[in-house]
């Protein structure tokens, strides 16, 4: 993009290197086995992207979010699973304590995540509560000095590995009295549950985070009580930005699968990007991914000049992964029995992706807060 500073475009480059060398080689393996690739995961601390939007006085980057981004569609491209997980750490958990962490919180907690020697996670959905994140039900009680919290999260992303949690509960009947505290699995703040096999990103551990009457202190409280709702408005998003990323990488990767299988594959004598049909099928996933990457890209821009909304972050999260299904499908399609057998990623990209169109938010909830908010504006 025109608009990439130098520091992005070296940024695109690295991650490029690193997802073709580190990421991409054991994708199919994590994916079949259901497990998690800490050895990279690890790595990309040493990279410098654990923290890609924390201050650099903790260790991160200092950058924004289209540089996130850049780095979810780069490793996107070679493994969404471990994509996700890391989008977990860097925004749900790294992200949240920056921009809503006292001076203290993110002294004591950033360095680390950073670097990767503890992994986060946030702990929002619950068993019965998902869309409604508002209406959730883990409480924590205040006593003295400290809270005691009882509840349970669902679909965690990194449950079963991380150190460090980002949890929001309830601290007050009135259904907005919400409120943030970052909890310490060596402390014994949370367990982990059973873990979630999934049809897709399987190769991001996903679980149950559970709180029996925890013990917590009054200094791991984000910000005052009843400042969740706030907190969870102020990261949505940059969350859903990022995770549509994921799914660009994943459409482009459908593209150059498609590329390499057309001019490989024989069929009546001849390769079958010969066929028109074939080139219709390339040339339309093509300018589709285009257009989201334009798109996708530009909202970030915006986002980091300051231009911030939760209507283009919802279109975004709306449009794009469902257009990376599409193109996944069509990338089936294409590569005939084969697209549906193992052979090739594109099964497991459509999988992958899959996620996208429920988690953030799912594509009914996008078009709810688009619509609601074209309709109020609309009526001024």
């Amino acid at each position: 993009m025109w608009y990439f500073t130098s520091e992005e475009k070296q940024l695109q480059e690295v991650c490029a290197e690193f997802a073709r060398k580190e990421i991409a080689p054991h994708a199919e393996k994590h994916d079949h086995e259901e497990t998690f690739n800490l050895e990279t995961f690890k790595k990309m601390g040493e990279l410098g992207v654990l923290g890609i939007t924390a201050d650099p006085e903790y260790g991160g980057a200092g950058m924004g979010c289209l540089a996130a981004t850049i780095v979810m569609e780069e490793f996107g491209k070679a493994c969404p699973g471990l994509t996700l997980s890391y989008l977990a750490h860097s925004i749900l958990a790294v992200n949240n304590i920056q921009s809503n962490g006292s001076d203290e919180q993110r002294a004591k907690y950033l360095p680390k995540l950073v670097t990767g020697e503890h992994i986060g996670c946030m702990g929002m959905s619950e068993p019965e509560y998902g869309s409604d994140a508002i209406g959730i039900q883990t409480r924590a009680k205040k006593s003295g000095d400290s809270y005691t919290i009882n509840g349970t999260k669902m679909w965690i992303t990194n449950a079963q590995y991380s150190d460090i949690a980002y949890v929001y509960t309830r601290t007050g009947e009135e259904k907005k009295n919400l409120s943030t505290f970052i909890l310490e699995k060596e402390k014994g703040h949370f367990q982990v549950g059973k873990p979630i096999h999934k049809m897709g990103m399987r190769g991001s551990p996903t679980g149950e985070l559970i709180f029996e009457n925890a013990n917590v202190s009054k200094d791991h409280l984000v910000g005052s009580e009843g400042e969740s709702v706030y907190h969870m408005m102020k990261n949505l998003d940059i969350e859903r930005l990022t995770i549509s990323g994921i799914s660009l990488g994943i459409a482009q990767a459908c593209v150059d699968q498609c590329l390499k299988y057309a001019n490989e594959r024989k069929q009546f004598g001849k390769n079958i990007g010969e066929f028109q049909l074939i080139q219709k099928m390339i040339a339309e996933m093509a300018a589709e991914t285009e257009m989201m990457r334009h798109f996708l890209y530009n909202l970030c821009y915006q986002y980091d000049q300051g231009n911030k909304g939760p209507v283009t972050a919802a279109m975004a999260k709306l449009q794009i992964p469902k257009m990376a299904t599409k193109i996944a499908l069509d990338a089936i399609q294409l590569h005939g029995g084969y697209g549906y057998s193992r052979e090739f990623p594109v099964e497991r990209l459509m999988r992958d992706n899959k996620l996208n169109e429920i988690g953030a938010g799912t594509n009914e909830v996008m078009i709810m807060i688009i619509a609601k908010n074209l309709l109020k504006q609309a009526a001024k």
